[in-house]
């Protein structure tokens, strides 16, 4: 009995961090929401075919989408000056550069370190993504290592000994199903399902 309101008092605190932490990202999540309502279904389709393909001339994007060039063209700026559109870049095989192991990283960390992690993380190059998370841990961190060795070095010399950390946990991905899924068509779908 003991043990079950232990455990309910621990989920309550947990829903208490997550609802908190969201709604002190809420003007963030309103200001970024606000763009999708000012787009119509050219500027979703020109999104859709740039996350296929980010390197088409804006003539063969037009015909993708039923415009001309000039108004393609000015549609992708738009988009561009908006956010929506927040950059082009080559996608890289990590395999094909000797990255073969990728792995998931929760943190914990001291309450007074968060800046300082960040700031360190930002400037970590084995560190490709890292996202604030509701619940035990602190942060999410994706990195890549050479080898089996080379990721046990990085976590127990390096990783471990950034600003505040106090505890590690890693999930080593063995295969990677699905990467870089597209955006777009699944954004439009849920906007026209959204509650107003």
């Amino acid at each position: 009995m003991g043990t079950k309101i232990t455990q309910s008092f621990c989920y309550f605190f947990q829903l208490k961090e997550f609802v908190l932490s969201t709604w002190s990202m809420r003007p963030y999540f309103c200001a970024k929401q606000f763009r999708t309502k000012r787009m119509d279904k050219f500027d979703w389709k020109i999104v859709a075919e740039l996350e296929r393909d980010g390197r088409q001339s804006y003539a063969d994007l037009g015909e993708q989408v039923g415009l001309s060039k000039s108004p393609c063209w000015s549609r992708v700026k738009n988009l561009e000056e908006s956010g929506v559109i927040d950059g082009y870049a080559a996608r890289v095989d990590p395999i094909a550069i000797g990255l073969a192991v990728q792995s998931f990283v929760e943190v914990q960390i001291r309450f007074d370190a968060h800046t300082e992690f960040e700031a360190a993380v930002l400037a970590h190059p084995a560190v490709v993504e890292c996202h604030t998370t509701a619940g035990e841990s602190d942060y999410l961190l994706k990195i890549f290592a050479r080898s089996a060795d080379h990721l046990d070095e990085l976590l127990r010399h390096n990783l471990s000994k950034l600003p505040g950390v106090q505890r590690l946990k890693t999930v080593v991905c063995l295969k990677t199903i699905k990467r870089h899924g597209r955006l777009a068509e699944w954004a439009r779908t849920t906007e026209t399902r959204a509650p107003r």
